[in-house]
């Protein structure tokens, strides 16, 4: 489907992706209502022939195997091939392929996963080879076009899905494990996620986090935190392995594995509070991009305070967008 490009536009905003940029002055004495800011649009380069010629090539890619669709996505996205027709990757796949933004999420983190267990389905094959403990090389090329029936690997992205949340080690010794339960065959998703349970109950720690916490949220290869890598919540609700956490735009679920505390003092944690009161209060779907980007960018400061002018873009935006 060819869609027609979306042209960039210079428009003017109360709003910066970066509280620092100097476009983004503002006087001191100016009431901050009244501020207006001027943002520079970026020309998006238009495709290459030859960037043109991989597109299509990766295009086809994502209709064959699930492994080879997740790195085909991932380059697709990584490179920008999409931003000839698309304004957004998201809105490229589900044009393009019919893709939701979770599938090629999964697709993708399947991929990675993929390869960590036929990476490490040959290192263990050459340490049983040789006594003296070959070494496994990350950058050795894995052919997956070839079938080997020396070694069982997924065929579907469901089989890996339960793995994404598991360190590359630990994906490689959960798989085989599960293939063992299946006797030597390739293990349905039943099978990974049951064996992928009782290994994560063995090795989980109580969760110690409290309500009213600020933690900081780490992806670790999890597609369904995508998006969500170095954004600081807020616990809000305290379960046996995992917390709800809210953010700036919403509130999630996320495994204590995914969560490192910031150990801010109570009142510190009162002021993160605050702040994320009144980033919640601003945000909705319909914000225009560079409104979200300067919200996204607030919640993922590192400290328990906003500076001077990030407080200032912050009281425009109150003033500008909770009155709608």
């Amino acid at each position: 489907m060819n869609t027609p490009p979306h042209k960039p536009t210079k428009s003017t905003s109360a709003t910066s992706s970066n509280p620092e940029s100097p476009n983004s002055y503002i006087a001191p004495s100016e009431n901050p209502a009244s501020v207006t800011i001027d943002v520079t649009a970026v020309e998006v380069p238009e495709l290459t022939s030859e960037e043109q010629s991989d597109r299509l090539h990766l295009e086809r890619r994502v209709e064959r195997a699930f492994f080879e669709a997740g790195k085909a996505l991932m380059e697709l996205r990584d490179r920008r091939l999409y931003r000839s027709t698309h304004r957004t990757f998201e809105e490229y796949c589900r044009d393009r392929f019919g893709y939701t933004h979770r599938r090629v999420n999964y697709l993708i983190a399947g991929s990675v996963v993929f390869d960590n267990i036929a990476m490490g389905t040959i290192c263990s094959q050459n340490r049983e080879a040789d006594e003296t403990g070959t070494n496994c090389s990350q950058n050795e090329k894995v052919d997956t076009t070839r079938p080997n029936r020396s070694r069982i690997l997924p065929t579907n992205e469901g089989q890996v899905r339960p793995l994404a949340q598991l360190e590359p080690q630990q994906q490689v010794e959960v798989w085989q494990r599960a293939v063992q339960v299946a006797k030597g065959k390739v293990p349905s998703a039943r099978i990974v996620t049951d064996v992928v349970k009782r290994i994560m109950e063995r090795t989980r720690i109580p969760n110690t986090y409290q309500i009213g916490e600020v933690c900081q949220i780490l992806v670790k290869d999890n597609p369904d935190l995508r998006g969500k890598g170095g954004c600081w919540g807020l616990v809000t609700h305290v379960g046996e392995f995992s917390c709800t956490v809210k953010t700036w735009d919403g509130e999630l679920t996320v495994g204590v594995q995914h969560l490192k505390s910031y150990d801010y003092l109570p009142q510190e944690c009162q002021q993160m509070q605050q702040i994320c009161d009144r980033l919640a209060r601003i945000y909705s779907d319909s914000l225009e991009e560079t409104v979200k980007n300067l919200l996204q960018s607030l919640g993922k400061v590192n400290r328990p305070y906003l500076t001077d002018m990030e407080d200032k873009l912050l009281r425009v935006l109150e003033s500008e967008y909770e009155k709608r």
